[in-house]
């Protein structure tokens, strides 16, 4: 992908919101070495529970507002996108009823903005589990560990 991260969210019509303030005693985001640790992300106006409130497609779009806060952490700890040499891991948290069993079709929403987003180095392993109930009534939250340059 010869686009850079920034320029293919401008060529997607997407803007970053503002920083999210933490919900607790932490940070947003640690680094290690070359690995950037981004802290757990909801999405505001993205609340309510899968199987019972909501749908897949609407766990989908509140997975993809989490991605776009996770990048808005990425992009606040290293100063641009282009920065990131390879998604490495995302962890998906689906708040849902107990039948509910289509969580990877929810997280695929963060998983399809991160490969649009930074094309193959957008690819990574992945999580996806269903919880009783998230941070501020969260209908998803994410978390990632980035390569970073």
């Amino acid at each position: 992908m010869s686009t850079s991260p920034d320029h293919r969210l401008d060529e997607l019509g997407l803007t970053l919101p503002p920083l999210r303030r933490p919900a607790g005693h932490y940070r947003g985001w640690t680094t290690a070495g070359d690995v950037l640790h981004l802290a757990g992300q909801g999405a505001d106006g993205h609340t309510g529970r899968l199987g019972a409130d909501l749908s897949v497609t609407d766990g989908y779009a509140a997975a993809r507002a989490c991605a776009l806060n996770l990048l808005a952490q990425a992009r606040d700890a290293l100063g641009s996108l282009d920065r990131v040499a390879q998604v490495l891991v995302l962890r998906g948290y689906v708040a849902c009823t107990d039948d509910f069993v289509d969580q990877p079709g929810v997280i695929d929403g963060a998983s399809d903005l991160l490969a649009a987003v930074f094309g193959e180095r957008g690819e990574h392993a992945r999580t996806a589990i269903g919880v009783r109930a998230l941070p501020k009534g969260f209908a998803v939250e994410l978390d990632a560990m980035l390569r970073v340059r």
